[in-house]
C-alpha cells in the first residue's frame, strides 16, 4: 500500500473518531461502537478489493490494549478527588465493583459450564471474569452528562471495577487452576498489599522528580516511565496498575499527601501548571490510542459468529446474568435511586484485551465463540446509551433525529429551540440523591442545592 494513501487513511480515521466523540456527547451513543463498525467496514472494503489479505493484528491490537489501559486508568485517576467527605462515595463505589465483580464471575461461570458441561468449573470462570468487568474507557467519557454524585460514583466504580478485574484475572491465569480459592485470596492479598506500599513509594518519588525537570521534554518522559513500570510489574506478577493508580491520585490530590514534614518538598507553584498539561496529554494519548485499538477491534471481528443463534440467545443471557447480578448489588449497596446506574454497565477495551490474554494460556473452552464476547459488548453499550438519553427524558429517536438532521428530523429553528429548553428542564429534573453517607439525605451542601436548582443561563456560562 502507498505510503501516503496509508498517512490518509491514519488521518482520516483520528478525524473521523474526534467526530464520533461529538456524536456522542449528543446522543449518548457510545463512540466504541462507531469505532468498532468503522472497522468491521473498512476490513470490509479493503477486502473486497482485495488491498489486504489474512492479518494478524493479535500483537498490535495486545500492545494498543496494554498501552490504551495504563493511560485509561492514568486519565481516571487524575480525574478522582479524594477529600474526606467523599469517603462513604468512595466506599460504596467500591463494594459494588468488588461484589458485582465476584457476583458476575460465580453466575456467568455457571451458565458456561451449563452451555459447555465438558469444561472444568475454574476454567468456566476464569471465561467469565472479562465478561465481568466494566469498561470505564466508555463510562467516563459518557457519564458526562451526569452531575454529582452520580457521575462520580460511575468514574470510581468502574476504575475500582478495571483494577479488581484485572488483579483476579492475571492472579487465576497464574494459579492454571492449581490453586484453591483460598490460597489465591490470599494470594491477590498479599500482591495488593505489597504491590500498594511499592505504588506510594513510586508515586512520591516520581512527584518529587516531576517538579525538578527542568527540560521542556518531560511529559512523555513521565509516560515511559510508567508504561516501563508497568511492564516491569507485570513480568514480576504484580499488580502493577495500581502504580499508575496511586501516582494519578498522589499527583491530583497534593494537599492530601503532601502535609507535614513532605511540604517542604512539594512546590505547588511549579506543579499546577505542569500538572494541567500532563492531564491534557494524557486525555489527548488515551483518546488516540482507544481509536486505533477498536478500529482494529473491529478488523478481527468475524461477521459469521454474529449469525448464530444459539451464540445471539447465550449472548442475551449474558447480559441478563449481567443486570440482575447489578441489580441486586446495587439494592444492597445503594439501596435506592440506582437509576440509571443500574443501566450503565459496558463492557469494552479491557474484556477484550483479557480475551486476547486467554488465548495464550493453558485454559482453553474450544467451543467458544466471538460471538459471546461482541454481542454483550454490543448490547451493553446500547442499553447504556439508551439508559442515558431516557434518564434525561427524551425519546431516543428524538435525539438521534436531532442531532442528525440527515435522518429526517425537521430544521424548523421554533422546534430546536423547543427541544432545546426541553432538553435543559430535563438536565435540571435529575435526582442524586441515595447517595449520602447520611443515608436519605443528599450530599450537597445548602448552596449546592440552590446552585443545583437554579443553574446558570447560558448567558452566565
Amino acid at each position: 500500500m502507498n505510503t501516503y494513501v496509508l498517512i490518509v487513511g491514519i488521518a482520516g480515521i483520528i478525524i473521523l473518531s474526534f467526530f464520533f466523540n461529538i456524536l456522542a456527547k449528543r446522543t449518548n451513543i457510545p463512540s466504541v461502537l462507531l469505532l468498532i463498525i468503522l472497522g468491521m467496514g473498512l476490513k470490509g472494503v479493503l477486502s473486497h478489493y482485495k488491498v489486504i489479505g489474512d492479518l494478524d493484528l493479535g500483537p498490535i491490537l495486545e500492545i494498543l490494549g496494554n498501552v490504551g489501559l495504563v493511560m485509561i486508568v492514568l486519565e481516571a485517576a487524575l480525574d478522582l478527588q479524594l477529600e474526606k467527605e467523599k469517603t462513604p462515595l468512595i466506599v460504596r463505589s467500591f463494594l459494588t465493583a468488588l461484589i458485582a465483580l465476584g457476583g458476575s464471575m460465580i453466575a456467568i461461570g455457571a451458565f458456561f459450564y451449563y452451555i459447555f458441561p465438558e469444561t472444568p468449573a475454574y476454567t468456566c470462570v476464569l471465561y467469565a471474569t472479562p465478561l465481568s468487568i466494566m469498561s470505564s474507557a466508555i463510562i467516563i467519557p459518557s457519564v458526562g452528562g451526569l452531575t454529582g454524585a452520580k457521575k462520580e460514583f460511575m468514574v470510581y466504580e468502574s476504575t475500582f471495577s478495571d483494577i479488581l478485574g484485572i488483579m483476579v484475572f492475571y492472579f487465576m491465569i497464574g494459579a492454571d487452576g492449581g490453586a484453591g480459592g483460598g490460597s489465591i485470596f490470599w494470594e491477590i492479598v498479599l500482591n495488593i498489599l505489597a504491590t500498594a506500599v511499592l505504588s506510594v513509594v513510586v508515586a512520591y518519588l516520581l512527584v518529587y522528580m516531576f517538579q525538578h525537570l527542568q527540560m521542556q521534554v518531560k511529559l512523555f518522559l513521565i509516560i515511559g516511565i510508567l508504561l516501563m513500570m508497568f511492564a516491569l510489574g507485570k513480568l514480576l506478577h504484580l499488580s502493577s496498575l495500581l502504580i499508575i493508580l496511586a501516582f494519578g491520585l498522589v499527583l491530583n490530590n497534593t494537599d492530601l499527601f503532601f502535609q507535614g514534614f513532605l511540604k517542604k518538598y512539594f512546590d505547588r507553584e511549579k506543579v499546577a501548571p505542569i500538572v494541567h498539561d500532563f492531564h491534557n496529554l494524557t486525555l489527548e494519548s488515551a483518546f488516540l490510542i482507544r481509536t486505533f485499538f477498536f478500529v482494529v477491534f473491529g478488523f478481527t471481528i468475524t461477521l459469521s459468529s454474529l449469525y448464530d443463534w444459539e451464540v445471539a440467545v447465550n449472548s442475551f443471557a449474558i447480559v441478563v446474568i449481567l443486570l440482575i447480578v447489578r441489580w441486586i448489588t446495587l439494592k444492597v449497596v445503594v439501596r435506592k435511586n440506582i437509576m440509571p446506574q443500574l443501566w450503565i454497565a459496558p463492557r469494552g477495551l479491557i474484556t477484550v484485551l483479557l480475551f486476547f490474554t486467554l488465548a495464550e494460556s493453558s485454559s482453553q473452552i474450544e467451543q467458544f465463540d466471538a460471538g459471546l464476547l461482541l454481542y454483550p459488548i454490543l448490547i451493553t453499550s446500547i442499553i447504556m446509551m439508551v439508559a442515558l438519553i431516557s434518564y434525561r427524558g427524551e425519546k431516543v429517536t428524538d435525539v438521534l433525529f436531532h442531532t442528525v438532521p440527515i435522518l429526517g428530523k425537521t430544521n424548523d429553528p421554533d422546534q430546536k429551540e423547543e427541544f432545546k429548553k426541553r432538553m435543559e428542564q430535563n438536565t435540571q429534573r435529575q435526582d442524586f440523591d441515595g447517595f449520602s453517607h447520611r443515608g436519605d439525605n443528599t450530599d450537597y451542601s445548602p448552596s449546592q442545592k440552590k446552585e443545583d436548582q437554579n443553574p446558570p443561563t447560558s448567558e452566565e456560562e
